[in-house]
């Protein structure tokens, strides 16, 4: 959210500035208004944009901030064919989750879901390889599942363990 409210200062600052040039500039008192008007009503319509943007997926290639990601675990997804490749992200550099479109293709949509059966089958996770670095190079997975997580260890070490006798009554 604190993007958000970095761009919408960022916007606001704007808007300002191009309101008070066209304030101060000689021109007739109902343009001056007129620039004010709007200024004023741009601020929540910028505002509300920008806060309808966030529940929408953003398209992967427009992701410019984060772009050097190696991986990042694959949490949930869906498909549309021929429209695009839906996925939440977690990224190991943002502690929220986040929506990501990826554009349609085939062979990836097969990828994704072969990687989650075989995530489901060995109870682990989904993980995306270079999420937004767009490559041809089809020789490993862009989707892959984590092998099985391994059985905890036994505790060898310590206390010996308790014996219990059972007295006879005679």
């Amino acid at each position: 959210m604190t993007e958000l409210t970095y761009l919408f200062a960022a916007f606001a600052v704007l808007v300002g500035l191009v309101t008070s040039v066209s304030i101060w500039a000689p021109r007739r008192l109902w343009l001056k208004l007129t620039a004010l008007g709007a200024a004023a009503l741009f601020l929540p319509i910028g505002y509300l944009s920008l806060a309808h943007l966030l529940s929408l997926p953003k398209p992967v290639a427009l992701e410019w901030w984060l772009t050097n990601a190696p991986t990042a675990t694959v949490l949930g997804s869906t498909t549309r064919e021929n429209e695009a490749i839906y996925v939440w992200l977690q990224l190991d550099q943002v502690p929220e989750p986040r929506a990501y479109a990826l554009p349609w293709n085939r062979d990836l949509a097969e990828q994704l879901q072969a990687a989650q059966r075989e995530a489901e089958q060995s109870q682990s996770q989904v993980r995306m390889r270079l999420p937004f670095e767009p490559t041809l190079d089809d020789r490993e997975p862009k989707f892959y599942a984590l092998p099985q997580p391994p059985l905890p260890p036994k505790d060898v070490g310590g206390a010996p363990p308790q014996v219990y006798d059972r007295q006879s009554d005679a």
